[in-house]
């Protein structure tokens, strides 16, 4: 037989669900502009009705309600949402990164502009032609050897400055893989809260909160697949689980996944070593390790838990800070920018010194004229680095050779030789050297004759129309066959190509990304409008719940105090 406070405990029990659910809603308003933070919401679920299944039962016409209970309060989130953004940030901090990389150069080498490296090689150009016409004129000199000092030190500043940007990489990465491990350690302690807590029966919204917080950050980085594990013990229907992390695409010597977090096991965490494996002055490898042997200098082969080469690193950020600085063999976008500012200082240093070295200077007091020495000096380890005005043309300009031999003072046999070396297009090293071993031996010259005239400018128009010789250049390991600006502006502009690609992909990425995230945030975010809308449903229920009680109170009131008093 049912109880005669039947309605007061339903009724009890509608007042205290109803009270959660304000509770709830408070809690959401209260976090409006917490950044994380996933709405929540009650869900309300009947109690058992009365009476109970079985052969002792009472005969009533049908079960009987008992009211409702919460039976969890859950997050409102749509975690294929998740995903889809993971997908995305790991495109926007990949591509974000190489687009700063890349336009960071841009701003370094500042092509096309009146003060780059192609304007100046033109003004040299332009100063040689200038030269030619009047060689005797110590202002034209002096304005050639001007003009080589500019893009010497033009040179040397590019240098220089690529290079300090790609050692504030480095330390951009060194910077990046502690934070990652960072972020791992965190998500692997937020999983032993998630593990500890969920077996009780417990839903720790706000662990799960932190979890996907912590994903989101990790997937800019590096690209992650998430699998969700379920914690034993009792845990309720809508427990979401502890977290699996597994670097995406990437797998170990045995073929498998490689896993960051484990989310069944706490003690199962792999983090980036920080001393990672160079090669040439260049990343190679990441060791993975566990948390004991992170701080380890160096380690040992049984120390290495998992390593991933960087040509296979998951895109994302961190790979996007690898290729900015570079790896396996000087592959990366400043290794190459460096590689090919040397191979373009070298061959325009040689080839001048070349023309240089077939002329010859201003006369003596004494009447005697020189054959040019090198008008550029360079270490061949490091062209572009190291490059300067040879020592002669700063202690004096008339060691400008801006003169070509006098072909009337050679003998025949050795004009016709000559005369088949110059005009030879383009010369070989070996025709050059042969050309300097005519002009240097005295035995080449009719005695009496001069060699070179001061009014001859020759050699310097010469080394004007280097602009159109065609030399050949080694890029990427090829060789190509270009002349001095032909090959610069091919560098600009596959610079350039590689910028607006970049900028074009990070611009749909993120447009991708907003898409995303607004449904995201339409389902997960707080409502204000939303909030106050429940807020006043749940106010209505409480009350009405609440009026049921008074409206119980006055039937057993009149039941007791009431009946039975007839004859009284």
């Amino acid at each position: 037989m049912k109880s005669t406070f039947h309605g007061l405990e339903t009724a009890r029990r509608a007042m205290m669900t109803q009270q959660y659910a304000l509770h709830t809603t408070g809690h959401n308003i209260a976090n409006a502009n917490t950044p994380g933070y996933t709405r929540q919401r009650v869900n309300f679920t009947q109690t058992e009705p009365y009476p109970n299944v079985g052969m002792n039962r009472p005969m009533l016409p049908g079960h009987l309600g008992t009211g409702v209970k919460a039976g969890s309060i859950q997050r409102v989130r749509e975690h294929f949402l998740d995903v889809q953004f993971r997908n995305e940030n790991n495109k926007v901090g990949y591509y974000g990164t190489k687009y700063e990389a890349l336009t960071r150069m841009e701003d370094i080498l500042n092509e096309p502009s009146e003060q780059g490296l192609a304007s100046l090689i033109d003004q040299f150009w332009g100063a040689m032609q200038d030269l030619s016409g009047d060689p005797e004129d110590t202002g034209a000199r002096v304005v050639a050897r001007s003009r080589a000092e500019e893009i010497a030190n033009t040179f040397n500043y590019l240098h220089s400055s690529l290079s300090t940007v790609q050692d504030d990489y480095k330390a951009e990465i060194d910077v990046t893989i502690k934070g990652m491990n960072s972020l791992l350690s965190q998500l692997n302690d937020v999983n032993q809260q998630i593990r500890s807590a969920e077996p009780h029966g417990y839903v720790p919204n706000d662990l799960y909160d932190e979890q996907d917080r912590i994903l989101d950050q990790l997937s800019q980085i590096i690209d992650i697949e998430v699998k969700r594990e379920p914690s034993g013990g009792k845990p309720n229907p809508v427990a979401e689980g502890a977290v699996t992390v597994i670097i995406k695409g990437v797998t170990d010597d045995d073929g498998e996944p490689i896993k960051l977090v484990d989310g069944t096991d706490g003690n199962a965490l792999l983090l980036f070593h920080e001393k990672a494996e160079m090669d040439n002055g260049v990343f190679s490898t990441f060791n993975l390790v566990h948390p004991d042997d992170v701080e380890k200098e160096t380690l040992g082969d049984e120390d290495k838990t998992a390593q991933i080469g960087y040509s296979v690193l998951p895109r994302g950020e961190l790979k996007a800070l690898v290729e900015a600085f570079g790896y396996d063999e000087n592959k990366g976008l400043y290794p190459e920018m460096l590689a090919n500012l040397n191979e373009l200082a070298k061959q325009f240093a040689k080839e001048v010194n070349e023309i240089h070295s077939i002329g010859f200077t201003l006369p003596a007091l004494n009447g005697e004229v020189k054959l040019g020495e090198k008008f550029f000096e360079f270490n061949a380890n490091n062209p572009a680095a190291s490059l300067a005005v040879a020592n002669n043309i700063k202690e004096s300009t008339d060691n400008i050779a801006a003169a070509s031999v006098n072909t009337a003072a050679l003998k025949d046999d050795v004009r016709v030789r000559y005369l088949e070396l110059i005009n030879k297009n383009p010369k070989s090293e070996a025709n050059y050297e042969e050309l300097r071993e005519i002009l240097g031996d005295d035995a080449s010259f009719i005695s009496g004759m001069d060699k070179a005239f001061a009014g001859d400018g020759s050699n310097a128009l010469r080394l004007s129309n280097m602009k159109n010789t065609l030399l050949t250049f080694f890029e990427d390991g090829k060789s190509q066959t270009a002349n001095i600006m032909s090959f610069y502006q091919g560098v600009i502009g596959g610079m350039a190509v590689k910028t607006q690609e970049a900028g074009r992909m990070l611009g749909s990425s993120e447009g991708l990304r907003s898409n995303v995230e607004f449904n995201r945030q339409a389902v997960s975010n707080v409502s204000l409008d939303e909030e106050m809308t429940m807020m006043i449903q749940f106010q209505h229920a409480y009350n009405a719940a609440a009026r049921n009680i008074t409206m119980v109170d006055e039937m057993l009131d009149r039941i007791i105090n009431g009946m039975g008093v007839v004859g009284r």
